[in-house]
């Protein structure tokens, strides 16, 4: 009996489409400076799309049938969380706020870039030596105590290198592969769902598809301080319906509760939320 020839294998996920999502995650894009950001992803999708605009908020959009009556959006935000300069003090050290949801818990000793108008400027939150702290209940990082340390030794020589209060702050991280399998990088939330988006707009022209409805395939800005940008093009659009797209945990590590946030793992597809609405 003649045996059932086996169907090879294509990768859906090419050697260039991997090189754009790598130059893609390492690209800074703070919530509310995504425009970099954006240029690349839209260099990368527009050979496979009809026509892309830019919203005046920054949000980047690229339609296959834009004719169609019927509209489907699939999106996901092209910003990453960072930090803002908040206060230099006059030793040459700088404390910070937030932009969008940063843990101040996995700061210390984290190598930064802080983002001024003369260019980068490295820097390092600091935290005392395991040798100088005392034996008994040891401190917290908090916003009140993580500050970052660029070599300074002045408030003067600080703004001297263009550094001032505002200036936003984006982690040093680059993208990597764990085992073969596993993507790392600093902005997966959501530079995964911008990646995602624009492949099927790859797969949807490599293997000639068309499409009973127009496809909006958004890549939105400012997601990590509100939902600002969704909610702007999705005005402008006025879908008929939106498949949202973003990351969520692997429960399978330590200290989750599956529980409370669901029995989750990577290399299992995609996660579905269910509920009336969800803005988690």
């Amino acid at each position: 009996m003649a045996k059932k020839k086996e169907e090879k294998h294509i990768p859906v996920v090419t050697k260039k489409s991997l090189a754009f999502f790598e130059s893609y995650i390492n690209n800074p894009s703070p919530t509310g400076f995504e425009w970099e950001g954006q240029r690349l992803w839209l260099d990368y999708i527009k050979p496979f799309t009809d026509e892309y605009f830019v919203d005046n908020y920054g949000t980047a959009v690229a339609v296959i049938n834009p004719k169609a009556p019927y509209k489907v959006v699939i999106e996901a935000h092209a910003d990453e969380i960072s930090w803002f300069v908040n206060y230099i003090t006059k030793e040459g050290l700088i404390y910070v706020i937030r932009n969008g949801g940063s843990d101040h818990q996995i700061a210390p000793s984290k190598r930064v870039n802080i983002h001024t108008e003369k260019g980068i400027v490295k820097a390092v939150f600091g935290w005392p030596a395991i040798h100088t702290r005392s034996g008994e209940k040891e401190e917290a990082p908090t916003l009140k105590n993580i500050f970052l340390d660029c070599g300074c030794t002045s408030k003067e020589e600080i703004e001297a290198l263009g550094i001032h209060v505002g200036c936003v702050i984006t982690y040093e991280d680059e993208f990597m592969i764990l085992n073969d399998r596993y993507y790392v990088g600093r902005a997966l939330d959501n530079r995964a769902g911008g990646f995602m988006i624009a492949e099927v707009a790859r797969l949807l022209k490599e293997n000639k598809k068309n499409l009973p409805f127009g496809l909006y395939i958004v890549n939105s800005v400012q997601e990590e301080i509100g939902l600002r940008g969704a909610e702007m093009i999705a005005n402008r659009i006025k879908p008929h319906v939106a498949i949202v797209t973003d990351v969520t945990h692997d429960t399978q590590t330590p200290m989750i509760n599956k529980i409370t946030q669901g029995d989750l793992a990577c290399g299992k597809g995609p996660v579905v939320s269910y509920a009336p609405a969800v803005q988690t």
